[in-house]
């Protein structure tokens, strides 16, 4: 089967290379080719991220200095802020498109629809993806909600204002608050635009893996990567359907007069007419596709720290089929342990502990994935590398995040941190950091695959990496404390509560970390945009990796390899592999390529 589609790929593709000359319109804007895809979902993943950041830092200023009259609040805010002093209303407002914006925009599509893209194709032995014309409309639908979600900045009555799960009546109420009025209206029409994005992007790559891997690339020959890119996407398929029910019965309850989510609402001592529904409903469908969400974020993150990690300690990485067997068990329960984010919603308290089993339970194919990094870096050959750095943080940053999950994941403890920064500090270590930095070494890593060869400044990713390293934890190591202490999560200022007063001095420690840390990605930024045009020209395989897509050339071409598809003779891993007299199997070279040929007396490795 798979051949077959091979052949028939490869073959539209000739035909295609002879008869339409590109333009620029079909080149760089109007793609179908993955290459130029993933660039751009990653340089429109970056602006939504740095539109986040900046909003993360103006309510970091708000709760280190409450009340306090700030120029660049005016400038930036203008109505929402008089006299530099931030409205409560936009307060709630910035944290409710910040963790939009950063889950959805950045970590999901920004991270999956960049390297997704960019490599299934690439290391699978592909010339394209399945389908380009879906690919192209994956990418404009997510270009046209990320606009529609910036439009709602800018709505009279400001944006949406429920916190990033929306949850009802806020949401449901047009007249509820200013952020509940024509913002939450665009919020909801671009997130049901970003799922069905999503949703073609995922079939996508599910059928690509599926259908057009090149001779001799069985599944267990598949790099991490790509298990991680292909079981990410049957999540995505599984559960971003659910939120998209929940969106659309919201839609009807604001403008059509159901009440699916809504029952018993009083305005100012009136009843208004709706009955029968059930705000904690839409509690279970939003996170039913929610803690999904989370492994939606944080596996290509992992599939990416796998292949960097194994190619810079010049190592085969450790336990293939075990992490190949914990990513295939984490997508499994990441859907059974929704309930941990409602253990204070009324719940019964058996479903409480059932839930509590099932989200103890998936520490058990983390913890796999955490101990086979750490076995992969054991006595290799480190080359530290900035992607080195950042995957070497993502575990770092997994390993802390995850430990606070267990306090989370048990509904007795949990009660006593639930909604307070704690739990603020606990999703922001183990998923936002920890995605973010999987990003990151994927950028570093693979941009010469990506930009025509050229390579980024070393000098300056460590530069990036350190400041982003130590501001990362000095920001939300802090935060457990300050949760631990009892300080609620979204409040505006906290200033009622005089037990709170001492903590302050905390809040303003955290605020100038995020300052300097979101000032550190403008290193980053300079650095990616004058490495594009810029950057030293480095070698055709610069890292010495295995997988195929260091094969293909340099200038890009549509269809990624000129002449035939190279097959595949062994796993991506044969790293510093020798024979029994200890010599290398391709003399002065510690690294197979997948497309060499077993030698002779040569065991392939059994993984």
């Amino acid at each position: 089967m798979s051949e077959v589609a091979h052949v028939s790929h490869d073959d539209h593709h000739d035909d295609h290379g002879h008869h339409h000359k590109e333009t620029f319109v079909t080149k760089y804007i109007f793609s179908q080719d993955h290459k130029m895809i993933s660039k751009q979902y990653l340089i429109t993943g970056l602006i939504m991220g740095f539109i986040g950041i900046a909003m993360s830092l103006l309510f970091r200023m708000q709760l280190a200095w409450p009340g306090e009259s700030f120029g660049i609040f005016e400038a930036v805010l203008g109505k929402w802020a008089p006299d530099g002093v931030m409205d409560a209303d936009i307060y709630l407002a910035l944290v409710t498109i910040h963790g939009t914006l950063m889950v959805f925009f950045v970590l999901t599509q920004g991270l999956s629809g960049t390297f997704s893209n960019l490599l299934i194709p690439l290391q699978i032995g592909a010339r394209d993806m399945a389908s380009g014309f879906m690919n192209m409309l994956s990418y404009w639908m997510f270009f046209v909600s990320s606009v529609i979600m910036i439009i709602s900045l800018f709505v009279e009555a400001g944006p949406a204002a429920a916190g990033w799960t929306i949850y009802p009546p806020l949401s449901a109420l047009p007249m509820a608050q200013p952020g509940s009025g024509m913002g939450m209206t665009l919020w909801l029409v671009s997130m049901a635009i970003f799922i069905a994005s999503s949703l073609l992007g995922s079939l996508n790559y599910i059928v690509t893996v599926i259908n057009l891997r090149t001779k001799g690339m069985s599944m267990t020959r598949l790099p991490l990567t790509i298990w991680a890119f292909f079981v990410t996407a049957i999540i995505g398929v599984v559960s971003f359907p659910v939120l998209l029910s929940a969106a659309l019965l919201l839609i009807m309850d604001r403008s059509f007069g159901t009440s699916f989510f809504l029952s018993d609402i009083f305005i100012q001592g009136e009843v208004l007419h709706y009955q029968g529904g059930s705000p904690v409903l839409y509690e279970h469908l939003f996170w039913f596709l929610g803690h999904p969400e989370v492994y939606i974020v944080l596996l290509p993150a992992l599939g990416i720290t796998s292949e960097v990690m194994s190619t810079n300690a010049r190592k085969p990485i450790f336990g293939y089929r075990a992490m190949v067997a914990s990513i295939l068990a984490i997508a499994f329960l990441s859907t059974i342990v929704w309930g941990h984010h409602m253990f204070v919603s009324g719940m019964n308290p058996f479903l409480g502990s059932v839930f509590t089993f099932t989200t103890l339970l998936i520490a058990i194919p983390s913890a796999v994935k955490a101990f086979n990094y750490i076995t992969t870096l054991w006595k290799g050959n480190l080359q530290l590398n900035p992607a080195m750095l950042f995957s070497i943080g993502l575990v770092s940053t997994f390993i802390t995040g995850g430990l606070t999950g267990i306090i989370l994941g048990d509904s007795t403890l949990d009660i006593n941190v639930h909604d307070t920064y704690f739990v603020v500090a606990h999703f922001h270590l183990v998923m936002g950091i920890s995605a973010l930095y999987g990003m990151f070494a994927g950028i570093y890593h693979w941009f010469p695959k990506m930009f025509q060869g050229r390579m980024m400044n070393k000098n300056l990713g460590y530069v990036h990496f350190w400041i982003t390293a130590v501001c990362a934890y000095g920001v939300f190591f802090p935060m457990h404390f300050v949760g631990m202490a009892g300080v609620p999560r979204r409040y505006y200022e906290n200033t009622a509560f005089p037990m709170f007063d001492e903590l302050t001095n905390v809040q303003v420690l955290m605020t100038v970390f995020a300052i300097i840390a979101g000032l550190a990605q403008l290193i980053f930024v300079y650095n990616f945009i004058s490495s594009i045009f810029y950057g030293k020209k480095g070698p055709v395989n610069p890292w010495g990796s295995n997988t195929l897509e260091w094969t293909t050339p340099q200038e890009h071409i549509h269809g990624n390899w000129p002449g035939e598809i190279p097959h595949v003779y062994r796993w991506a891993y044969d790293y510093s592999k020798t024979y029994e007299n200890g010599e290398y199997i391709i003399a002065g070279q510690d690294f197979v390529p997948q497309n060499v040929p077993l030698q002779e007396n040569e065991e392939e490795l059994n993984h």
